[in-house]
């Protein structure tokens, strides 16, 4: 059993100051601040850069009945130079306005960038891509859809905002394999595998019926 202690921001955690560094499509802050020390106490003033960004969702696209799932490929500036920045992924993408509901958000990237209209959608789990500097939080998702009409290597994507995104339909089974063969470095997609590694066979069941 964990002996974690329970989190007060108001006794914990002190900021002495937060600005504004930078500001465009991303953000970064610098904040000033203390915190509670395991020991006992409290820490001297330390300074952190944060990146702000808004909610992101992800969605596995899954078929019972091929036992299948879709995965999408695009360039992704991040991974170079090191690695291929054609970076295999699920569908993604940010909650754009306020009061927008996570599953509209889901359903609307998931036409987008697949072309495919879901039957089921159910949430899965939340997590931060990267607290040691981004606030962002992630919420995966499952989705059902019928992919025996999708086709490997159809394109999609809107091109007002660079996107360029190769469809990839593949057997459960491969997409698994994948998570052994060190060729994946999309977080949300090597959670996303995990979880559907664990979770395979209740979820076909499940959506068989």
């Amino acid at each position: 059993m964990s002996d974690r202690v329970a989190f007060d921001m108001a006794q914990d955690v002190n900021v002495v100051e937060r600005r504004t560094a930078y500001k465009a499509f991303t953000q970064v802050d610098v904040l000033r601040l203390t915190h509670r020390l395991f020991s006992g106490g409290t820490s001297p003033v330390i300074q952190r850069e944060l990146v702000i960004k808004p909610q992101a969702i992800g969605v596995l696209i899954y078929d019972p009945i091929l036992d299948a799932v879709l995965l999408i490929e695009q360039f992704r500036v991040g991974a170079l130079p090191e690695v291929n920045p054609w970076q295999l992924e699920i569908v993604a993408g940010l909650v754009d306005g306020e009061g927008e509901s996570l599953e509209t958000v889901a359903l609307r990237e998931v036409q987008e960038e697949a072309g495919l209209s879901l039957k089921r959608l159910e949430r899965v789990m939340t997590f931060l891509l990267s607290p040691g500097g981004s606030n962002e939080r992630f919420t995966l998702f499952v989705g059902q859809a019928d992919l025996s009409n999708i086709k490997t290597g159809s394109l999609h994507g809107l091109p007002e905002e660079g996107e360029d995104i190769r469809v990839n339909v593949m057997t459960t089974v491969n997409a698994l394999s994948l998570l052994n063969d060190d060729m994946l470095f999309n977080a949300p997609l090597l959670i996303a595998l995990q979880w559907l590694g664990l979770n395979h066979k209740d979820l076909q069941s499940r959506w068989q019926n």
